[in-house]
């Protein structure tokens, strides 16, 4: 039931950045899904499919509400706190890490860019 859910989750991600894939791809990215907001350096970073991981370990919020409507997190490529693509979703709403959030590695693909 958790990986359903997980798998949901992931893909109500991803529909939310749909209409910026044309534009991954064209920065010549083979394997694009969308585009993440990072918040610290005002930039958008293309990233890959993701995959599922345990929950295990560091990982950095990902959360929506970014600038045209996209996924945006605090740190990218070439900030110290970056933990290279682990993400959390917070879907309880709980701010806490735990076994109802979503963890998945999606890395961040460069360069970061001003526009999505």
């Amino acid at each position: 039931m958790k990986k359903t859910f997980s798998t949901l989750a992931i893909a109500l991600l991803l529909t939310a950045v749909v209409g910026t894939v044309a534009h991954a791809r064209g920065k010549g990215n083979k394997l694009p899904s969308g585009v993440v907001y990072v918040t610290s350096q005002g930039l958008y970073y293309d990233m890959i499919v993701p995959t599922d991981l345990n929950g295990k370990g560091r990982y950095q919020k990902l959360e929506g509400g970014g600038p045209h409507g996209g996924p945006q997190t605090k740190y990218g490529i070439g900030d110290r706190e970056y933990v290279g693509g682990r993400w959390w979703q917070d879907l309880n709403n709980n701010n806490i890490q735990d076994e109802g959030d979503n963890f998945f590695l999606c890395p961040l693909l460069g360069p970061g860019r001003e526009t999505p």
